[in-house]
């Protein structure tokens, strides 16, 4: 899939899932209980062991089920060996230029994290594909919100503090999607391989965001 289908893709679906574990075998049992309940943009964090091998083979078993990527990607080298991995988008927790700029040139989206109108100004011009709102928890819904008025051409995913409860007030608010982590993907549900329960919280975060966008 090219970039510009990648992003109307990423825009329609509205939600990135964060996989960020220490136990890098749970990353495919967790990635296909995701894609079952209808999550179609997966990020694999770069801080979990192994997990370059594991979006390699992810996205073998999960062919046109489901988008995945790689997240905290801080430097070039890590944007290039995603890409190469399978990764079909780039998301970092801050703005890098050389990151945006591997990312565009192999093909993938580009996702940089920034904070203040300064830097989400600077990733945009920078030609980032989304920014990524980062850390959004102590700020809300209400932040978007404001962003939005003075920028309103930037594409804003909030992450950090995000959950199945309060994903449609950042859609709400103007967000173009939202990532959600451990709210989703937490150690408990890992921990006891509780895969329906997972894929049953994915089908309401998914159903949450579309009533969202429905009504925005």
């Amino acid at each position: 899939m090219d970039r510009a289908h990648l992003l109307t893709d990423l825009l329609d679906s509205g939600v990135i899932a964060v996989v960020r574990l220490g136990a890098w075998n749970r990353l495919l049992p967790v990635t296909k209980a995701l894609a079952e309940g209808g999550i179609r943009f997966i990020e694999f964090a770069m801080t979990t062991p192994h997990a370059l091998e594991v979006l390699a083979q992810a996205g073998e078993a999960l062919r046109g089920e489901a988008v995945l990527g790689a997240g905290t990607v801080l430097d070039p080298d890590t944007a290039r060996a995603a890409v190469l991995a399978g990764a079909q988008f780039i998301i970092a927790p801050n703005v890098n230029p050389e990151v945006i700029a591997i990312s565009r040139r192999y093909g993938a989206l580009a996702i940089p994290g920034a904070l203040t109108p300064t830097e989400i100004l600077s990733a945009w011009q920078l030609g980032a594909d989304l920014v990524k709102v980062f850390p959004v928890d102590t700020l809300g819904p209400g932040y978007i919100r404001a962003l939005k008025a003075p920028l309103p051409q930037v594409s804003l995913v909030p992450t950090g503090g995000v959950s199945i409860d309060n994903a449609a007030d950042y859609i709400r608010a103007g967000a173009a999607a939202v990532c959600v982590g451990s709210n989703l993907v937490n150690e408990r549900v890992v921990a006891q391989d509780n895969w329906r329960e997972l894929t049953a919280a994915a089908r309401r975060l998914v159903a949450a965001v579309a009533a969202a966008k429905n009504k925005a």
